[in-house]
């Protein structure tokens, strides 16, 4: 088929900074395909006048198939947004190690296949464009949050990897770090954390988390997902694109801090986060609700 334009493919489109970020390519001319997982969630981005295709990053054959149907249609790929993936959180010891797996097979695993599918055509156009959705997570940790920071931590690791093997082809490999969004991310991140109830070590600390958590969320420090999805959009047009676009104020502020602080620092640092959270800061009462 005749190439037209520029054509790119986001993952995890069906909704938050995925959703925005495909509503603002297309809007800047680009031939955008959607990818998601549900059928209701395709056809909801068909009806906004959008491109979609089925695409789960955790199967192969969806990912296959999503980017010959891309390649099939549009003839090119010129931009990859990773963008697909969610947050496990808890304490570790209490962590289910399939739960485990499978945060790594959708944050890490899947980002890696959909990267390995679309360099060929890449490669073979000298050019193309990758942005990896990392996150301020990637750099400083929380706690309750090992799995998830991991992830993003190990985004960190390939995308800087990964710019430098695919350079001398005319490739770019973009990692954009947002702090909060308000994205349901919050809400999720407290359904995640396991069920171990009232009896468990480490009780306390995870109904400070979840008060923290809440306070967060309705901060004024946590960005709407079209803010994120500009930043995207940016890294994407940008003729001479940066290693790295942080998205928010507080991305900025919690990066440099926590290069600043000793280890021991932050961990009080942390520490006092949640004994001020449990004391202090209760949140809205439905974002409160007990985790046991």
């Amino acid at each position: 088929m005749a190439e037209r334009g520029r054509v790119a493919l986001v993952t995890g489109a069906s909704g938050g900074i995925g959703g925005e970020t495909v509503k603002l390519l297309a809007a800047d001319g680009w031939t955008v395909y959607a990818g998601a997982r549900k059928a209701e969630d395709r056809a909801e981005l068909e009806r906004q006048g959008l491109k979609s295709v089925a695409l789960d990053v955790t199967d192969d054959a969806s990912m296959r198939a999503a980017v010959d149907t891309v390649l099939s249609e549009s003839g090119r790929i010129d931009l990859l947004v990773n963008n697909a993936g969610y947050g496990l959180y808890g304490p570790l010891e209490e962590l289910d190690m399939d739960d485990l797996r499978r945060q790594f097979e959708t944050n890490v695993f899947g980002l890696v296949r959909m990267t390995q599918l679309v360099l060929p055509v890449m490669r073979q156009r000298g050019g193309g464009r990758i942005i990896n959705i990392g996150s301020v997570g990637g750099v400083i940790t929380t706690p309750m949050g090992s799995a998830y920071h991991a992830t993003k931590f190990a985004l960190e690791a390939i995308s800087d990897v990964l710019r430098v093997e695919v350079a001398p082809f005319g490739v770019d490999v973009v990692l954009v770090q947002p702090t909060g969004v308000r994205t349901g991310f919050f809400d999720k991140v407290l359904d995640s954390m396991p069920n171990s109830g009232p009896g468990s070590p480490y009780a306390g600390q995870r109904a400070a988390f979840a008060k923290a958590m809440a306070y967060v969320e309705h901060s004024t420090g946590t960005l709407t997902p079209d803010a994120v999805a500009r930043v995207i959009v940016r890294a994407a047009t940008d003729v001479h694109p940066r290693t790295r676009y942080k998205a928010g104020a507080s991305a900025y502020a919690l990066i440099a801090a926590r290069r600043l602080m000793p280890d021991r620092v932050w961990d009080a640092f942390m520490r006092r986060g949640l004994e001020m959270a449990s004391r202090d800061k209760p949140g809205p009462e439905a974002a409160t609700r007990p985790i046991s």
